[in-house]
């Protein structure tokens, strides 16, 4: 049988950012996101979590607690609806009424 080694928790991981990253900034990861720990300057590397419960920007659309999030990087905000240009952002974890734009709280992990 396979064999594996833990390593970390793996609540943050170390990324490399091509751009310049702000505390708190939304970071999209490959097909997930992560929440910047700390500042991180272009081409340097910091830290990323990737787990937890934040409020986040949303779509004009209602969300229901359970519904699954994408973040849509072109609009920057987390959204119901799939599509190429979004990952898995996480799970609602609060209800949004309004059919207008605003903020959801989002479990990410």
């Amino acid at each position: 049988m396979a064999k594996a080694k833990f390593i970390q928790d793996g609540k943050i991981i170390y990324f490399t950012a091509t751009a310049e990253v702000g505390y708190n900034d939304i970071v999209p990861i490959g097909g997930i996101v992560g929440v910047a720990a700390e500042a991180i300057p272009s081409g340097g590397t910091g830290g990323v979590r990737l787990t937890g419960v934040y409020e986040m920007p949303a779509a004009a659309e209602t969300m229901e607690v359970g519904d699954v999030l994408y973040w849509d990087n072109s609009n920057r905000y987390v959204t119901k609806t799939k599509s190429e240009l979004t990952c898995v952002a996480g799970i609602a974890v609060s209800k949004k009424t309004s059919s207008s734009a605003g903020t959801v709280l989002c479990r990410i992990g």
